[in-house]
């Protein structure tokens, strides 16, 4: 699963949606009760997502670029290019997600 065209719809929507300005378009790639861990944080459900991700861009003023993905077990682990506002930049960065349906229902950001 080298390949972007490979990924499940979700996981690609979501990559999608990070380089856009629509906040709203990253969290319906979630389940209602999906959580994400992000820089020590643990956050529930779209709500805390949607603002979660607001306030990343608006201080990091962020875009991605999809580099590669595995499957590890039931995690897909997408590797990105991070450009942006912060120390370091750009930064390789892994999305480790799990997928229930048509939802990204976890993912961790290392």
């Amino acid at each position: 699963m080298s390949d972007q065209a490979e990924l499940p719809p979700c996981v690609a929507r979501y990559l999608e949606a990070e380089n856009g300005d629509a906040v709203g378009a990253v969290e319906e790639c979630f389940s209602a009760d999906a959580q994400v861990r992000d820089e020590g944080r643990t956050l529930r459900g779209r709500e805390q997502i949607r603002e979660w991700k607001r306030a990343a861009k608006a201080r990091y003023r962020y875009t991605i670029e999809f580099l590669s993905a595995r499957r590890e077990g039931e995690n897909i682990i997408v590797r990105v290019l991070t450009s942006g506002d912060f120390p370091g930049s750009p930064l390789a960065m892994e999305h480790v997600m799990r997928v229930a349906g048509d939802r990204i229902v976890s993912m961790g950001i290392h």
